[in-house]
């Protein structure tokens, strides 16, 4: 579940163009409330103050050190990698604001260090830039933190040549599914130990975080989260609630169906990616055939026609450096094309462009897309990130081993007969053979209570995040503001235009925010016009 600048996504409809032209641990009254259920309270140690040694320009990097354990305090360590960018402002500093992008699975050191002093495109706006060393954490199992592995090379060169059917959920016969979950699973233990796997749940990433505040000597920390970041925040927040100075969390996750009802929470995914294809669809008929001429003024058979061809006649597509590894354009691609790309109103003309380019036999920008910038939580044919993602949600989700639970969200999702179901259809089925267990798994309400205002921001149409999600974080925080977006996207910060960046730079900097309930217009509108050759 990961967000994309608004840079990446302006960056990837130019090539598309060009290729289809043809200081300590946790307080005692927050010990004391995690204990419900995490066990009894063992203080966390005071790390060791972070070395820093210079990165790249403006950025410095550290190792931090914490329990593997927090039962366990004084026992095996792990080391986690972190990387700040630091404050351009440095006499108007404010503190450290920490930062997690989503996945789980994505890296915070690397968007960290994508942040641009040269230009206003970067992930933070200049103000926040200014104000604060932005910090990022890679998880536990996430980037350079010691990256979950399951999957050999060559086996990962296997998954993205594999041949999905996009008529059967999943994409494939159930039995291949099931081989494919064992594959998974077993190389999880080759890669790992068992004890590692079973401690990468969200409480020990916020716990992790707080750990790494000590290490930095900050009293409290300012936190922006996006997408799965927004499990981590309101998870610090209700164990921390005292550490926090200012928090904003974007496009949210419900947490109560992630703690608890994980096979409904990718049922309302699923859905999600319905509804902003369906919007793509409306938008292109609107505009008219002089604007979007895929399909004659009927996308929808157009596309359903497209993908049949793909899949009696798939592409060849060349590779591209820097651009796509090359390889096969079939219906199945095709369409984790479309779902990555409906999602986000900037790549609307690439899709449109792409699409169009198919017709004439030219896969290359559906190829393009699939390789760059596959999101959402069901995975993709180029997703490396999967094999963290897949350990990080199998320990924070409750038991999955009824394999008939799997095969009624399975049939549920069928029998709505959606364009993009498929690909949701067993996408928790690696959780069903999980070879670990987390015994002290967190279920406690994810309240923040205790913590400052917290900035709620949702969109009305998100692929991954679905608005009343959105709805449910700010109703179950203690004290929470929801701002709206209007619009399609996959989060809404440095997105969405102004409306929405003045907003939360307010509540990060100043701790000032807006009504309840105010909303805020999508910039740039959506529009399926092809780029302009």
């Amino acid at each position: 579940m990961s967000p994309r600048p608004l840079r990446i996504a302006a960056a990837l409809a130019a090539a598309a163009l060009a290729l289809t032209a043809c200081t300590g641990g946790a307080s005692t009254a927050a010990a004391d409330r995690a204990t419900e259920t995490a066990g009894p309270a063992v203080p966390a140690p005071t790390p060791a103050p972070a070395r820093w040694a210079e990165c790249g320009q403006g950025l410095d990097c550290a190792t931090v050190e914490v329990p593997l354990e927090y039962a366990d305090p004084d026992g095996e360590q792990i080391k986690l990698a972190v990387t700040r960018h630091r404050a351009t402002d440095p006499a108007r500093r404010i503190g450290s604001l920490f930062i997690n992008p989503g996945g789980p699975g994505v890296p915070a050191t690397e968007t960290v260090a994508s942040i641009d002093t040269a230009n206003d495109t970067g992930p933070y706006s200049p103000d926040v830039v200014a104000r604060f060393d932005v910090v990022g954490m890679d998880p536990r199992g996430v980037g350079k933190s010691g990256a979950v592995r399951c999957l050999t090379d060559e086996q990962r060169a296997e998954q993205a040549a594999e041949n999905r059917d996009p008529t059967i959920p999943g994409g494939k016969p159930f039995g291949t599914l099931l081989t494919d979950a064992r594959t998974v699973t077993k190389g999880c233990l080759a890669h790992q130990s068992p004890e590692f796997l079973a401690s990468l749940s969200t409480d020990n990433v916020a716990r992790d975080l707080d750990q790494v505040r000590a290490a930095l000597g900050e009293e409290k920390i300012t936190f922006y989260g996006a997408s799965y970041g927004t499990v981590v925040g309101p998870m610090y927040a209700t164990l921390f609630p005292d550490r926090v100075r200012q928090m904003v969390i974007d496009a949210p996750v419900d947490t109560s169906l992630w703690q608890n009802d994980p096979l409904r929470l990718l049922d309302d995914v699923a859905r999600s990616n319905e509804e902003t294809l369906d919007a793509w669809f409306r938008t292109c008929r609107a505009e008219g055939v002089r604007v979007c001429a895929f399909g004659d003024g009927d996308p929808e058979a157009a596309l359903d026609a497209l993908i049949t061809k793909l899949e009696a006649k798939p592409l060849r597509v060349p590779p591209a450096e820097g651009l796509t590894p090359g390889g096969t354009l079939d219906g199945a691609m095709a369409l984790e094309a479309v779902r990555a790309a409906a999602g986000n109103r900037v790549l609307w003309p690439t899709l449109t462009a792409g699409l169009l380019a198919a017709q004439q036999g030219n896969g290359t920008a559906l190829h393009f897309l699939v390789s760059r910038i596959t999101v959402a939580p069901f995975g993709g044919p180029f997703a490396i990130l999967q094999e963290p993602h897949n350990a990080v949600r199998c320990v924070d989700w409750p038991k999955l081993g009824k394999l008939s639970e799997h095969h009624a969200a399975a049939k549920k999702i069928a029998e709505r007969g959606e364009r993009l179901g498929s690909r949701a259809a067993y996408s928790a089925l690696n959780c069903a053979l999980w070879p670990v267990e987390n015994e002290d798994r967190f279920t406690r309400e994810l309240t923040g209570a205790g913590a400052p205002p917290i900035l709620v921001v949702g969109g009305r149409l998100d692929n991954v995040s679905p608005y009343h999600w959105a709805e449910a974080m700010a109703e179950r925080l203690e004290n929470a503001v929801l701002l709206t977006r209007e619009g399609v996207a996959h989060t809404s910060y440095r997105t969405s235009g102004p409306c929405i960046d003045a907003a939360i730079d307010a509540a990060l900097i100043d701790g000032k925010l807006p009504a309840d309930g105010t909303t805020c217009e999508a910039v740039p509108p959506a529009t399926t016009r092809p780029p302009a050759r």
